[in-house]
């Protein structure tokens, strides 16, 4: 099974000269915010998110070539996913993220929340000098919906009675709307057909859910090492996913447990052992398995290439992640 690594070698030396960039663009800022962001880049981390958009790049040109703006996008993607990371940990208490300290935790909230709007700002400015409407759309609507996720996440906190259609529609806004956008507007700088743009949007949104619902069954069955963050922190803080949302269905008395918000000694424990009980672990699974897999039937009009080659292998990285 491949490592992301190794799926991302053909814009291995682009990723390299991105993470150089980010730290050029992001210099003339206040020395507190660019401490914060220095950090943050150099915290390690998959670069999934701008290596998508650079393989899709290279892929949609006859030549294998990447264009500066499309490298721009790249940055602009990291930048915007780094920034929401910030406010997420934040929001969440975590006191680590890729093994490392948190913003906040480092400094303090204050600085955090400053540093992700500095970023936020930062992938505005460079995003309007792309000097391409579609593109500053696209990658606008991400922000907001980042945004829309974390509060709809808040207000759902603790909430039995939420569905698995809000659970994926929350998962788009906070997880997939960055991979789908991004896509799309990679697209939109290479000059696609209308069917084509769309066709690239299915592939991220799919590829995107796929990716958290996995993040989202690792909570249960992945150590706090592998996690970065302590495990099963989401339930404990009220996040209902998709394994949940799956046991309440098989085990109506979990929702006792949650509905109380774990006041009373052992319901943690009982909670997370009827989840483990169940089916919802499988059936989460089985979820993600499908919409990873038709991810990349919409890329079926991209040239042989090596980096359509890695596209089409990212699925199996995603699943990978649960074995």
């Amino acid at each position: 099974m491949s490592t992301v690594a190794q799926l991302l070698q053909p814009v291995e030396s682009d990723l390299e000269q991105l993470l150089s960039d980010l730290r050029a663009l992001i210099g003339a800022g206040h020395p507190i915010l660019q401490a914060a962001a220095e950090h943050l880049f150099s915290a390690g981390g998959k670069r999934l998110r701008p290596g998508i958009v650079l393989l899709l790049s290279r892929a949609l040109d006859p030549a294998g070539e990447l264009s500066l703006r499309h490298r721009r996008l790249a940055q602009i993607t990291e930048m915007i996913h780094t920034a929401s990371l910030v406010h997420d940990d934040v929001v969440d208490e975590a006191d680590t993220r890729r093994g490392v300290p948190t913003v906040h935790s480092r400094f303090n909230s204050r600085v955090a929340v400053l540093a992700g709007d500095f970023l936020f700002a930062q992938s505005s400015w460079h995003l309007a000098n792309l000097d391409d409407l579609e593109v500053v759309k696209l990658l606008s609507r991400v922000i907001m919906d980042l945004a829309e996720g974390e509060i709809r996440q808040g207000l759902f906190r603790y909430d039995t009675g939420q569905s698995l259609e809000t659970y994926l529609e929350k998962s788009y806004w906070k997880t997939a709307s960055l991979m789908a956008n991004s896509a799309k507007a990679a697209g939109v700088l290479s000059e696609l057909e209308r069917d084509q743009l769309n066709q690239l949007h299915s592939f991220g949104r799919q590829l995107g859910l796929a990716f958290q619902i996995v993040d989202d069954i690792l909570d249960f069955t992945g150590s706090d090492d592998q996690l970065g963050k302590p495990a099963a922190s989401d339930l404990a803080s009220g996040t209902l996913t998709a394994p949940v949302i799956y046991a309440m269905e098989e085990h109506p008395s979990l929702a006792v447990f949650i509905e109380r918000e774990f006041s009373e000694p052992d319901d943690l424990d009982q909670a997370l052992e009827l989840v483990r009980q169940s089916q919802g672990i499988q059936r989460a699974r089985a979820l993600a398995e499908s919409m990873a897999r038709e991810s990349t039937t919409n890329l079926a009009f991209l040239p042989p290439s090596s980096s359509r080659d890695a596209l089409m292998d990212l699925p199996d990285f995603v699943l990978s992640r649960l074995y």
